[in-house]
């Protein structure tokens, strides 16, 4: 029988390597953003005028809709890289490394922090996730493929079939997590677009 809360613990706890370097690798390209930012000047700064201007003249809304369409495409984008040798890194890297960059180029730290962190924590834990996904998608096809091509004394579409029912559960953990990264995704924008402006004015005027 399917219990759903026993597989979403048991898909964190067999991929917890693949969790943990997601986290690493949003956690260094975060820091090494911050620090590099004089060296990242010319690569990102296009990036994020491109940005303030499309949210200026109204192209980028700060909407629900449209932040979140947005943050879901960058997920599954990460997942889907995963099929190309964890490429899904690159793409959690220079979200990171965009992040660090955009913080330490702001002229208040601790307003941009306020700006950041209510709907971060879910959002940058929902991105770790994606990767991790991305991660868990590419061990599945390895081992698909290997176990394909182990034997060769039966049919392809027998070897096929025995591949992917030895390695569906890797298949299905990757889905789990997923899963998992698109509801923290939901919650973030939520936060993004009704919690986190109001918040950070909260404490400013507590500090006034």
């Amino acid at each position: 029988m399917f219990n759903l809360k026993n597989e979403i613990i048991l898909a964190f706890k067999r991929n917890k390597i693949a969790i943990i370097s997601a986290t690493l690798i949003l956690l260094i390209s975060l820091i090494l953003g911050y620090f590099l930012e004089h060296y990242l000047q010319f690569y990102l700064n296009p990036v994020v005028e491109d940005l303030n201007n499309k949210v200026e003249t109204g192209v980028l809304k700060l909407t629900f809709q449209n932040i979140f369409s947005n943050n879901i495409q960058i997920v599954f984008m990460m997942f889907a890289y995963g099929i190309i040798f964890c490429s899904s890194a690159l793409v959690l890297a220079f979200n990171g490394f965009f992040t660090g960059y955009y913080v330490a180029n702001s002229n208040d730290f601790f307003i941009t922090a306020l700006l950041i962190i209510p709907h971060g924590i879910f959002e940058f834990s929902s991105c770790i996730l994606a990767c991790a996904a991305g991660f868990v998608l590419f061990n599945f096809i390895y081992k698909f493929v290997k176990d394909l091509f182990k034997t060769k004394n039966q049919k392809l579409l027998t070897r096929f079939n025995i591949s992917f029912n030895q390695n569906f559960d890797k298949l299905k953990e990757a889905v789990i997590i997923l899963a998992i990264s698109c509801i923290l995704m939901v919650i973030a924008g939520i936060f993004e677009v009704y919690i986190t402006i109001p918040f950070a004015e909260f404490v400013l005027s507590m500090l006034r």
